[in-house]
């Protein structure tokens, strides 16, 4: 049985890739991140090492004893905890974070890699094994978009296309063609309560993949909790890019959108 390791973040993804992972027969070594990932990652891998984000630099050790050669990050550390006294705490990760030219997540993500492969460690596609979670273009509800929305979708498909390939952000929050809000570190879930309290109803959430995405990395994903909070601010619609972002919990997510009047599109 071929093992392969993952580096789990938060939420649900380092789940659903275990679960996909496990059923074609590979055995699952995890490196798990205190204070963000799940403690249920540990009834769906085979092993997981438990390590404080100022233990960065003892992953490679751990896949090298492990007789591990190739790896997936799955699941992102809390964005808060780049401005902490933990980063610090590990001398590779505070000269990592010194020596690169910035913050933005590309270059975080890009700079880790290259430490990884360093160690003879082979990142693979964030989306192998899971491919069936890439929507295909199309609307993916009951409710298709009225002709106003499809035109917020168009306009804030092209403003967080402009906005990711800067890499300050996915996604936007658009109504009647006004940019209502854009999201930075916060993430999609905060943006979307904040651009309920900004425009009240009917705001339309558009989230893309960067132009020049590095699939080992930083996918966009939405799920159940990207409904959740749209129900919360009575947005209409959330549009994703179509085949380039990952929708967990596809069909109880589009069943809760349905019953709460949403249209969710991949364009």
């Amino acid at each position: 049985m071929e093992k392969i390791g993952l580096i789990a973040g938060n939420r649900r993804l380092p789940i659903v890739f275990s679960e996909a992972a496990k059923k074609r027969g590979y055995h699952i070594v995890a490196i798990a991140v205190r204070g963000d990932t799940s403690f249920r990652l540990k009834k769906y891998v085979d092993k997981i090492y438990w390590i404080n984000l100022n233990e960065f630099s003892k992953m490679p050790e751990i896949f090298k004893s492990e007789g591990i050669t190739r790896i997936i990050m799955a699941g992102q550390i809390s964005p808060h905890r780049l401005f902490s006294k933990e980063i610090n705490r590990d001398k590779t990760l505070k000269e990592l974070l010194a020596g690169i030219r910035d913050k933005k997540a590309d270059t975080i993500f890009g700079a880790v890699a290259e430490i990884l492969e360093g160690q003879n460690l082979e990142l693979l596609d964030s989306t192998t094994f899971i491919k069936d979670y890439l929507p295909a273009k199309g609307v993916l509800t009951k409710r298709y978009p009225a002709f106003t929305e499809w035109e917020d979708i168009y306009f804030g498909f092209e403003l967080a296309k402009a906005i990711a390939l800067l890499d300050i952000g996915q996604t936007v929050a658009v109504k009647h063609k006004a940019i209502v809000a854009v999201e930075a570190l916060e993430g999609t879930d905060r943006l979307i309560r904040r651009a309920g309290k900004i425009a009240g109803r009917d705001i339309v959430v558009v989230k893309v993949s960067k132009p020049q995405q590095d699939m080992r990395f930083d996918i966009p994903v939405v799920g159940a909790n990207t409904i959740k909070n749209l129900i919360k601010v009575r947005a209409a619609c959330l549009a994703i890019e179509a085949e380039k972002t990952l929708f967990l919990d596809k069909e109880g997510s589009i069943r809760l959108a349905d019953k709460n009047g949403i249209c969710v599109v991949a364009v």
